[in-house]
C-alpha cells in the first residue's frame, strides 16, 4: 500500500514516513501543498497524510483541489488547531480525519488502518483466501494454521495482492503501489520479490495460490 505524507516540519515528516515504512508501506513525502496536490494527482494513494498548515498552499485548500478532480484518496488531516470549527472546516473541505498535534503514534497507526479498511470495503484488518489469512494490524501471516515469517516488502506484496485477490496484477500496477516515487524501475525487482513471496507462501501446499498469468501478471486466487 502506498502512503503520502506532506508535512513541512522536516524531522516529523521523517519520523512518520519512517513509521510507515516499518509497517510496510511505501511512502512519499513532501514538505508544501503545492507539491502534495502533484503528487497525489499523479499517484492513486491508499491515505494522504495531511497536514493543514503548510506553505506554497496549506491542506484545505490542497484537499479542495484534489476532490474538485474528482480524486476520492483517503485524507488524514494532522494538525495543531483543535478547536470545534477547525474540525468541521477541515472534514467539510473534503478530508475523512481529523488528529490533533501533539499525537501518539499508536493512534495515527490504528486510523491508517481503519482508513484502508473503510476504503478497501473490508470490515476487518484481516484478509483470507482459502486457508491463507493475514493481519495487516497485527503483521502476521498464516497458511493452514502455520506461520509464515515475511519481510515489511513481502507481507506488502501479500496484502496487496490480498486485497486485490481474483485480479491480475500487472508489474507496472505493483511498482506503481509498492515503490515510491525514488524507484527507477527497469529491473527484475518485482519478479524477484514475487518469487520469494511464492515460495513462502506456496512451498508445501498442493493448492497453489499465487499463479503467473503470462504476458501480463500475476494473480491470488484459489482454484
Amino acid at each position: 500500500m502506498r502512503i503520502l505524507v506532506a508535512e513541512d516540519e522536516k524531522h516529523l515528516n521523517r519520523i512518520i514516513s519512517e513509521a510507515m515504512e516499518d509497517e510496510g508501506y511505501s511512502v512519499d513525502s513532501c514538505f508544501n501543498g503545492a507539491d502534495a496536490l502533484d503528487y497525489a494527482l499523479g499517484v492513486d494513494y491508499d491515505v494522504i497524510i495531511l497536514d493543514i498548515m503548510m506553505p506554497k498552499m496549506d491542506g484545505l485548500q490542497m484537499v479542495r483541489k484534489l476532490r474538485e478532480s474528482g480524486n476520492s484518496s483517503p485524507v488524514l488531516f494532522l494538525t495543531a488547531r483543535d478547536s470545534l470549527a477547525d474540525r468541521v472546516e477541515g472534514l467539510e473541505s473534503g478530508g475523512d480525519y481529523y488528529l490533533v498535534k501533539p499525537f501518539d503514534f499508536q493512534e495515527l497507526m490504528a486510523v491508517v488502518h481503519v482508513m484502508t479498511r473503510k476504503y478497501t470495503g473490508n470490515r476487518s484488518n484481516v484478509f483470507t483466501v482459502a486457508d491463507l489469512s493475514l493481519d495487516s494490524s497485527a503483521h502476521t501471516v498464516t497458511r493452514g494454521g502455520k506461520n509464515i515469517e515475511l519481510s515489511s516488502r513481502e507481507f506488502a506484496l501479500l496484502e496487496y495482492m490480498l486485497r486485490n485477490r481474483g485480479i491480475v496484477l500487472s508489474r507496472e500496477m505493483i511498482e506503481n503501489n509498492l515503490w515510491n516515487y525514488n524507484y527507477e524501475g527497469g529491473t527484475n525487482v518485482v519478479d524477484v520479490y514475487m518469487g520469494y513471496l511464492r515460495k513462502k507462501v506456496d512451498t508445501g501446499f498442493s493448492r497453489k495460490l499465487i499463479h503467473t498469468v503470462w504476458g501480463k501478471g500475476w494473480v491470488l486466487r484459489e482454484e
